[in-house]
């Protein structure tokens, strides 16, 4: 162990990270890898100890960070997208939450040997699915659009009532274990709790109001917000402990629910600042574990009341409170099975533990090995088994990555009835009817609206697309809807058609920093492919062999040949673009966009043998004759 808390800080920074890159490269959930490179530099390495080495920062340090996840949770609670959910959701986060918190606390005392105090405060807790896992798990198995937004909502809904639900069972087991038993104690609670949504309420209209009338600039806004959430945390959690979680909460939907301008910028803040904090603190968490801890995840009764919630409380949990719904029985074996703990459980825990033992309950000691069974277990089982069930299910969509076109025309109706015949999942997507006139006469998918919208992500299901290509005719358009997307699909899968007009330097400099990617060529315009398509040019598909190779398709092809996309035999799409130059192997196939030589060259050969066929005829009637 390198006695250096900088050191231990830069170990603990690029171990997070690292996991979050290997995590998203190797398609692994990100939780597993971060565990496992904590456990492997804690534990069994003892590289780093942050509990030791950051010593009394280290309680701070988890404060900050759930209470910014949380912050991060409830900013997403926008009541006009859950009343839209349906029964479902509904009932799955109220009464399925409920029956959750029971079976799960009955499990913790019966099964894992815990207190009816510690088991329902932890039971309170297990609720949570956490929305850190369970999202990139969704963009990992692209779920149909139902079971994938019932998990997504129910994570993001749950999570923060979670902790919250934990804290009233905390208080309330305070109340009736206290020797004094008086009732100011429990009343004081609910006076705090009072004061921390009020707190939270007025903190979330002060920065919405802030910000709505310009009193922030755009560089300053993302660290008000940060600076706002901790300061509404600490004040609320120094007058009562554990309210601060609610007051925290309770700004997040304000802000939520305010719809201003700025709740765009305050979510990259808050996904980017999340990103790191879930990151380090996990590392930081599996870290700090001891050898001791590990060993006693090993206890039958822990294993038991993890094998108890995989596959008893979760499943009828759903189960029993989604009965009277349209859900079908295939989504109810789904979402039932779907349920992986995060960074919220884990955090909590680890508070609620030290907070018990300091109360006198001594059986919390165990409360860290069983979150981090059940959170480790959650993550492995669900994360590589809910692929694997929703195409059993018939609940998965296309394995193949999508095409998501914005802007309808000409050009982009006929490269979607292209992609289409290669059984690749499309879509156009244009605010105008009269320009999707060509994609729906053709039968090509559409959706129509604003895809800037901030409503469209919950009507439009953007899960099966990874790339994205914006044509329409105006540059700047294209351009913006890039620069939005890049958070989400990320700048390699952007790609825009190239400017019209001429480029100066100024305008050279700016593609490189807004924008996506110059889709085709530099001269494949708006104007230029759709006057093509017009004018009769047709897509064309080759297919390069052992024997056809791609630089023999490149010599022979026509002079005037634009080269759209290369398919891969397993649906992956390699887009033509000037800053990636593009090469096919055997068993790819080459899109591109080209005059009808060949076809116009066998419909001449037909016309000449028509002609050929009567003077041929009349020539072996005379040979007849004679």
């Amino acid at each position: 162990m390198i006695d250096s808390i900088l050191f231990n800080l830069m170990l603990v920074g690029v171990l997070g990270i690292f996991s979050q890159w290997a995590a998203w490269r190797f398609r692994l959930p990100a939780i597993v890898v971060m565990s496992i490179a904590g456990l492997l530099a804690g534990p069994f390495l003892g590289i780093i100890n942050p509990q030791e080495e950051f010593g009394d920062l280290f309680k701070p340090i988890i404060s900050m960070a759930v209470a910014i996840i949380l912050f991060e949770g409830s900013l997403n609670l926008d009541f006009r997208e859950v009343k839209g959910l349906g029964r479902p959701v509904f009932r799955i986060v109220t009464i399925g939450a409920f029956l959750a918190w029971i079976l799960g606390s009955l499990g913790a005392h019966y099964v894992a040997g815990l207190s009816w105090a510690v088991a329902f405060v932890i039971g309170g807790l297990f609720i949570v699915t956490g929305p850190t896992v369970i999202l990139p798990m969704l963009r990992q198995a692209k779920l149909k659009p139902r079971p994938a937004a019932i998990l997504k909502w129910e994570g993001i809904i749950v999570d923060p009532f979670g902790a919250l639900l934990a804290v009233f069972a905390f208080e309330f087991i305070l109340f009736f274990t206290s020797e004094k038993g008086a009732a100011n104690t429990l009343l004081m609670f609910f006076l705090a709790s009072f004061f921390a949504v009020v707190l939270g309420w007025l903190c979330g209209k002060g920065v919405g109001w802030v910000f709505e009338r310009g009193h922030v600039p755009e560089f300053l806004k993302s660290p008000v917000v940060f600076v706002v959430v901790l300061a509404c945390f600490t004040i609320s959690d120094q007058i009562t402990h554990e309210t601060g979680l609610l007051a925290v909460t309770a700004m997040g939907m304000t802000l939520a629910n305010m719809h201003i301008s700025s709740i765009a910028d305050m979510r990259h803040f808050k996904e980017n600042i999340s990103v790191l904090l879930i990151s380090t603190i996990f590392v930081m968490l599996t870290a700090s574990l001891s050898l001791d801890t590990l060993i006693e995840i090993f206890n039958w009764r822990i294993i038991g009341f993890v094998l108890l919630m995989l596959f008893i409380v979760r499943p009828l949990s759903i189960f029993l409170s989604t009965i009277g719904t349209d859900l079908s029985w295939k989504e109810k074996t789904l979402v039932g099975w779907i349920a992986p703990r995060g960074i919220v459980a884990l955090t909590v825990s680890s508070y609620f533990a030290s907070v018990l033992l300091d109360t006198g309950f001594e059986d919390a000691a165990v409360l860290t090995s069983v979150t981090f069974a059940l959170v480790f277990g959650t993550v492995v089982v669900h994360g590589f088994s809910i692929g694997w069930l929703a195409k059993k299910l018939d609940l998965a969509i296309n394995e193949r990555p999508g095409v998501l076109i914005i802007g309808g025309s000409s050009f982009s109706t006929e490269l979607a009835k292209t992609l289409k015949e290669l059984k690749t999942p499309v879509m156009i997507a244009d605010s105008s009817w009269k320009r999707l006139f060509s994609a729906r006469k053709a039968g090509v998918p559409f959706f129509r609206g604003e895809i800037l919208s901030e409503q469209t992500e919950y009507h439009m299901d953007l899960t099966p697309y990874e790339y994205l290509l914006a044509t329409t005719e105006v540059d700047s358009y294209n351009a913006l809807v890039c620069t939005t997307f890049i958070p989400s699909i990320g700048r390699t899968n952007l790609f825009q058609l190239s400017l019209k007009g001429k480029r100066s330097d100024d305008i050279e400099d700016l593609v490189h920093t807004l924008g996506g990617r110059i889709l085709f060529q530099e001269d494949a315009t708006w104007d230029e492919l759709n006057k093509r398509i017009e004018r009769g040019d047709i897509i064309r598909k080759t297919n390069i062999t052992e024997k056809y190779s791609f630089e023999e398709y490149l010599h022979e092809r026509e002079e005037n040949t634009i080269l759209l996309f290369v398919m891969k035999p397993s649906g992956k799409i390699e887009f033509f673009s000037p800053d990636g130059p593009g090469k096919a192997e055997a068993g790819d196939v080459v899109v591109s966009l080209t005059q009808p030589y060949k076809e116009m060259n066998k419909i001449q050969e037909k016309l000449v043998e028509q002609r050929e066929k009567p003077l041929k005829k009349e020539k072996e009637n005379k040979t007849k004759h004679k």
